[in-house]
């Protein structure tokens, strides 16, 4: 469930980014640590700029995990499936739906009409995307998110990524 971000939520993403965050809109998911893990981003940044990435993972700690991933070859091995597993291609057409409809519910920019992120519907990139729509839209919803969730396991476990930033 998204939240509108406070001031402090603003701050530890930037903390978390190590910039000053762009069109944050919402905090779609927090760690169990209680920062910010994703952020939904408005569908047009302030200039104009159209920005297809509407869920953005934040957190260093699942970002450094999801790379680790990357590097290990699993997108190649998640795209080799999805061209061989009509079921599983299926679900992940369902995502990219599912992506598109979440972010034109916010607004419709007819330039990124079609296009969703992490290579929905036909191929596999960005694991950080898949992390990030998996934990704000939960569980069953991204089927690549939810095995990028499930292999890099607790990645809060070491403790907040940032300190949490001062009560106001």
């Amino acid at each position: 469930m998204s939240e509108a971000p406070t001031p402090a939520d603003l701050e530890i993403v930037a903390a978390q980014l190590g910039r000053p965050p762009r069109g944050t809109r919402a905090v779609a998911h927090r760690c169990p640590c209680g920062n910010p893990d994703v952020v939904e981003t408005a569908p047009r940044l302030d200039d104009g700029t159209p920005f297809p990435t509407l869920f953005y993972l934040t957190c260093p700690h699942a970002t450094a995990a999801c790379s680790r991933l990357e590097s290990a070859g699993v997108m190649r091995d998640m795209q080799e499936r999805l061209s061989t597993d009509p079921e599983l291609a299926k679900r992940y057409q369902a995502a990219h739906e599912d992506y598109l409809e979440r972010r034109t519910a916010i607004e419709d920019v007819p330039e990124i009409a079609h296009v969703s992120a992490g290579g929905m519907p036909d191929r596999v990139k960005c694991l950080h995307v898949h992390l990030g729509h998996a934990l704000a839209a939960g569980p069953g919803v991204n089927p690549f998110g939810d095995e990028v969730r499930d292999a890099i396991g607790p990645y809060w476990s070491g403790g907040s990524c940032v300190a949490s930033a001062p009560s106001s």
